[in-house]
């Protein structure tokens, strides 16, 4: 039986900024910092748990990769026929992305499978722009770009498809990403830079994140009320996202738009915090107000439909834990449910056991005094 070529490449350095509130890996110096504020790389994990759901058709697949964490080892590590077309430089870059994606197209792949966020797209789009099929697997802080995957394990569900011979529509997706140095600032400016050819699975794979911010004020003032009517004493987390940010509004209180603050009392105390740092203030709070459980005040992410995983990896699968789904929140609108057309909202961890936990039917807050239940998935 003829082998099943399938490029993979990681970049191993995706994303690394979001659980200390860097908004990303873009820039000079910024992986570096994140380490230093004690950030780890989990751009391998994700592409691990896409490898993962090809492993009953091993003797089919031959993996074509790069060396070391940018696929090499992963691929390896799950016994895969594994021959390495590219060596990269230590430590990575966009150059070694891009010569990589070039090298690997000439060997005659399938279809490359790449691990990484926005950036991450935009290299492999300037080597091949939408004349080779190729699909993401979620790594970054910031997934805007239409040639992702839902989630890691959606991906390996798409590539499963093609080695099983299922006929599978390719259809061109955008190449979106922002500006991280504005991103950081909290400023969200969106640009096209292309557009690549992606398996059409729509269950598996994501549309181009929406932009913008909710329009329909009156039922945002509505959501912001019910909450801020329900609101105690204990301390409040606040997650990302601009439906988050319309209630931070309606208390008089700064926002960070892309990271998460924290209030209690109604009073803001912490702004763009980390993850250790809000392990940090959980653990005090805990100590000191233990009959009083913290609670955590999410939305929806972009048009995606997931509550964890994008943009709030400061929302660590021991933050979540800590908390409880009982004392989670979920405020959205009836408009940006109704746009989900039936999906299931997604919780994406990095935690499988957690993803499970979180799962089934949940209460979204969807105006004042007014409540639906829907339903949680664990990603596929």
């Amino acid at each position: 039986m003829q082998s099943f070529k399938l490029g993979f490449l990681v970049n191993p350095i995706a994303g690394i900024g979001g659980s200390v509130a860097l908004k990303g890996s873009d820039g000079d110096g910024i992986a570096e910092q994140a380490l230093a504020l004690g950030a780890t790389a989990k751009s391998n994990y994700r592409a691990q748990q896409a490898l993962e759901v090809l492993l009953p058709y091993q003797e089919r697949i031959q993996v074509l990769t790069v060396s070391a964490d940018m696929g090499e080892t992963t691929a390896k590590s799950l016994g895969f026929d594994t021959q390495v077309i590219y060596q990269a430089t230590e430590p990575t870059s966009a150059i070694d992305t891009e010569n990589a994606v070039q090298a690997l197209i000439d060997e005659g792949i399938d279809i490359l499978l790449f691990a990484g966020g926005d950036g991450t797209a935009r290299n492999v789009c300037s080597q091949v722009g939408d004349s080779f099929p190729v699909l993401g697997i979620p790594a970054g802080c910031k997934i805007h770009s239409g040639v992702y995957a839902v989630t890691p394990k959606a991906a390996g569900r798409v590539i499963e498809k093609m080695v099983t011979n299922e006929l599978v529509t390719l259809t061109d997706a955008d190449v979106m990403d922002i500006d991280e140095s504005l991103f950081r600032d909290g400023v969200v400016k969106a640009k096209r830079y292309g557009e690549m050819s992606v398996p059409s699975e729509l269950q598996y794979v994501q549309a181009v994140k929406s932009g913008g911010k909710e329009s329909d004020e009156l039922v945002l003032q509505d959501i912001a009320a019910d909450v801020i009517n329900h609101m105690e004493e204990q301390l409040y987390i606040i997650g990302s996202g601009s439906t988050t940010a319309f209630l931070m509004e309606e208390l008089g209180l700064a926002n960070t738009l892309l990271g998460v603050d924290v209030i209690q009392e109604q009073d803001l105390i912490a702004t763009d915090i980390t993850e250790p740092q809000l392990w940090q203030m959980l653990e005090q709070y805990d100590d000191q107000q233990g009959e009083q459980p913290a609670k955590l005040v999410i939305t929806l992410i972009g048009g995606q439909g997931h509550i964890f995983g994008r943009g709030n990896q400061q929302l660590s699968p021991r933050i979540i834990q800590r908390i409880g789904k009982d004392n989670i929140i979920v405020i959205a609108t009836k408009t940006k449910l109704a746009q989900l057309n039936q999906r299931p909202l997604i919780a994406d961890t990095g935690d499988q056991v957690l993803d499970q936990a979180l799962s089934g039917l949940i209460k979204i807050t969807t105006g004042y005094n007014d409540q639906v239940l829907y339903p949680v998935a664990s990603p596929n």
